[in-house]
């Protein structure tokens, strides 16, 4: 059974060398790669469906295409496991996924372009849902590659790198694509933007694969299986191949994951599926709450977006410096009790009322300390996986990390109409509560007297 991961302690001149390293710096490109398709089949295409005419029921179908964003674990295994046949021997497996990815992108952008929604929306759809498959498979392939192309130490590093460029690609996409409007029109936007994917795919050819070392006690369950099918001759040939990888591909990756940490692995999946659930539940009232409030457009626009966004940014920055100075589980903690107690800037807020000094600090807290906690979250998730299968494990957490926070999400209109919005804040930092005790539960066993033990017993051995 394996051990928590944990992270070394360095000075803090060698903590913020780590974003000067060319594989830190590769995320800069390779996220705003990834946030570039996000709203171009999202907000920015409903403005464009809204601007030449389309009906709002129509328009209401297209939130279908996220699905994708949600079922991606599905595909995951094939492209964990399956080498594609000329670009994998050219680049390997996950640059080869990552630039065919980037191709059905650019690809659908294109197509887009060049359709007419109110001649043809049906095939407009399709090439947004081709857009939405591209992104989601090429988020799988980056989160593979940025697990193996980096230490643990790095990680909290580069998800900060990602998650900046991330959000900078969403505001090219969303706000840049309506100023560029004014410019050219809507057809001419889309060509633009698959332009831009041009970002990704020079990153990709320019950097290397990464050399990982396929070490795992389930890759040798694979081996059994595969034997075992190989012997049943009176099974066809076909069935008996695809069988065999069915099973190293799907079932392989959670057997690892259970056989690695045992009686832990639930724990480790609770606070995956927790950790977030403060942030992710409060979120569908954000709005509705500034409104109401009385603040005005501009002043949300201008404090929850452009400001929000670079303390967001910050707040991931300070995290990628943090982890490698204090370690993986001491900020991973301090995190999860920000991210809970910012919400009672919220329940403050709506004490005060609309002063835009309040919404300033609000936002400060909140979107640094979110900033902080993700960045540190997605290290340490990176941390959990094995190298054998790090697509699929991967998939499986960051679709767990905000199912519950959805899921719980859908009753907070229900609870600011019966209790308001101060006490929901309260609520909400609340369920955030549960994340806190299992993170220090788990620094407990790695640093109390169980991992005092195992430490010794380690020593002995």
């Amino acid at each position: 059974m394996s051990e928590l991961p944990t992270t070394p302690r360095h000075s803090w001149g060698h903590a913020l060398r780590i974003y000067f390293h060319p594989r830190v710096a590769s995320m800069l490109f390779l996220g705003f790669s990834a946030g570039l398709p996000y709203m171009l089949v999202f907000t920015t295409l409903t403005a464009w469906l809204a601007d030449v005419g389309v009906a709002r029921a129509s328009i209401g179908f297209f939130s279908w295409v996220g699905i994708t964003y949600s079922i991606k674990v599905l595909w995951a295994p094939v492209v964990d496991r399956m080498e594609l046949p000329l670009l994998g021997r050219w680049l390997g497996k996950r640059r080869s996924w990552m630039l065919l990815a980037q191709f059905m992108i650019a690809g659908g952008l294109v197509g887009m372009a060049m359709t007419d929604p109110l001649q043809n929306l049906i095939q407009l759809a399709l090439f947004a849902l081709l857009v939405a498959f591209g992104s989601a498979t090429q988020d799988v392939a980056v989160d593979a590659w940025r697990i193996e192309a980096a230490s643990s130490e790095r990680q909290a590093a580069m998800s900060a790198v990602y998650v900046f460029s991330y959000r900078i690609a969403v505001l090219v996409a969303g706000a840049g694509a309506l100023h560029l409007v004014s410019w050219v029109n809507w057809p001419g936007v889309y060509l633009v933007m698959a332009a831009l994917m041009a970002v990704g795919m020079l990153t990709v050819l320019f950097s290397t694969e990464p050399k990982v070392t396929r070490q795992s006690d389930a890759v040798f369950l694979e081996q059994r299986v595969q034997d075992y099918l190989a012997r049943s001759a009176h099974v066809p040939t076909v069935i008996r191949t695809s069988v065999a990888w069915l099973i190293g591909a799907v079932v392989c990756p959670f057997v690892d994951f259970f056989h690695r940490y045992g009686r832990q692995a639930a724990l480790l999946l609770l606070v995956v599926g927790t950790y977030r659930i403060s942030d992710i539940s409060m979120g569908a009232m954000a709005m509705p709450f500034y409104l109401e409030m009385g603040f005005t457009r501009a002043a949300i626009a201008n404090i929850t977006g452009i400001y929000g966004l670079a303390m967001t940014v910050l707040g991931g920055i300070v995290g990628g410096l943090l982890v490698p100075r204090y370690g993986l589980l001491p900020v991973l903690l301090a995190g999860a009790i920000l991210s809970a107690a910012t919400n009672l800037l919220f329940s403050l807020m709506a004490v005060v009322g609309a002063e835009t000094w309040m919404l300033v600090i609000t936002i400060s807290g909140d979107n640094f300390c979110g900033g902080l906690a993700m960045a540190v979250l997605i290290a340490w998730m990176s941390s959990l996986v094995s190298r054998a299968y790090t697509a699929t494990q991967y998939a499986l957490f960051s679709s767990l990390m905000t199912l519950p926070g959805k899921f719980i999400g859908g009753f907070s209109g229900l609870v600011v109409e019966s209790q308001g919005y101060f006490l929901f804040f309260i609520y909400v930092a609340l369920i955030g509560v549960p994340a806190i005790a299992l993170v220090a539960y788990l620094i407990y066993r790695s640093t109390g007297p169980e991992g005092q033990r195992r430490d010794e017993m380690n020593a002995r051995s």
